[in-house]
């Protein structure tokens, strides 16, 4: 950093307009009569989360609002605005997002209209192998070729992770300490999840014969993976 992007110690320039930026923004809007102050904080916040690429969290709104202002209180009244919209407010990977309602989805395909912040299209064995290790995390390429009693390939993981689906997790503590994988905050978000709570219980998967640790289903052995040696 040059001593030009500094204006004074402890704080840099970008650091500065944003404090600047933050006390031109009037929050507690005390001029208002309170019905007037509470619709405005609304639309802020509304127009926050509208215009945010992921999820907004409470700290974020809550630069917006008044000091005293309840967040959840803010989203419950958005929420009940937009219950005849095709589009909803929803809390997803510790934040809240605009999204459209399901109902609407296959009108928005059919329209073919270019769309953004859409999950992006998986193989069918990518799929099946972001559901494990979205379980059996933090995971090894090779204990999830053990899972589907094939390899699976380095280009899988790659495709993965050029989705921002995945990340590298701790290495393990085997042999050669390879490399594990967790998943990320965007495949939560992108799968309307708020943790990984929210994932199906994984026995009834293994009961309904979905997933398993020993193996999966036999539908997979379609699935044409080549053969790579494991990587470190």
């Amino acid at each position: 950093m040059t001593m030009a992007e500094r204006d004074a110690p402890g704080k840099t320039r970008t650091s500065r307009t944003k404090d600047a930026s933050e006390r031109l923004l009037d929050r507690e809007l005390a001029d208002l009569p309170p019905d007037l102050r509470w619709r405005e904080w609304m639309l802020r916040v509304e127009a926050v989360i509208f215009a945010a690429a992921e999820p907004v969290g409470r700290e974020t709104l809550a630069r917006v609002v008044g000091k005293d202002c309840s967040i959840d209180l803010l989203i419950d009244d958005l929420c009940d605005e937009l219950r005849s919209r095709p589009y909803e407010i929803v809390f997803v990977a510790g934040g809240w997002q605009h999204r459209t309602r399901p109902a609407y989805a296959s009108a928005i395909r059919a329209s073919q209209a270019s769309t953004g912040g859409g999950a992006p299209a998986l193989s069918d064995f990518e799929a099946m192998v972001l559901v494990a290790i979205a379980y059996f995390q933090p995971i090894t390429r090779g204990d999830l070729s053990k899972i589907f009693g094939k390899e699976v390939s380095r280009d899988t993981i790659a495709s993965l992770r050029g989705s921002n689906f995945l990340a590298s997790g701790p290495r393990s503590p085997t042999p050669g300490a390879p490399y594990t994988y967790v998943t990320t905050k965007q495949f939560l978000t992108a799968f309307g999840m708020q943790t990984l709570r929210d994932l199906p219980d994984i026995e009834a998967l293994e009961d309904a014969g979905l997933l398993s640790r020993n193996g999966v289903a036999s539908e997979l052995d379609t699935a044409e993976e080549p053969e790579q040696e494991e990587d470190g």
